[in-house]
């Protein structure tokens, strides 16, 4: 059975977040992440496949050793994409801190 991964399905696991702040600055081996984490080595394997899959990891062969880094491109994408709401939520938050300034300044 060949399941589609999603984007948002990835990053919504705690440990694939961490994982993604890990190599946010340095290519790793599998073994360097897995060294990060209280978990078994296959557990951080799978949760690699499933950041390989949604594209936002990279892997790169040198010998018998596989890197991986960040995919600059795919996490633009992810952020493009949340960007709309960022500015949503950023405007009612400012709308939000307007109205209680108005309501301390009447007290």
């Amino acid at each position: 059975m060949n399941l589609r991964r999603d984007v948002f399905q990835a990053i919504a696991d705690p440990t694939r977040r961490a994982i993604l702040l890990l190599v946010a600055t340095q290519s790793m081996t599998a073994g360097a992440i897995a060294a990060n984490f209280d978990t078994a080595r296959p557990t951080v394997s799978k949760h690699l496949q499933i950041l390989t899959e949604c594209e936002l990891l990279k892997q790169e062969q040198s010998g018998r050793e596989v890197s991986y880094h960040i995919n600059a491109k795919k996490m633009k994408e992810v952020a493009d994409f949340i960007e709309p709401f960022r500015q949503m939520w950023d405007g009612r938050f400012n709308k939000l801190e307007s109205v209680m300034k108005k309501y301390k300044s009447k007290k």
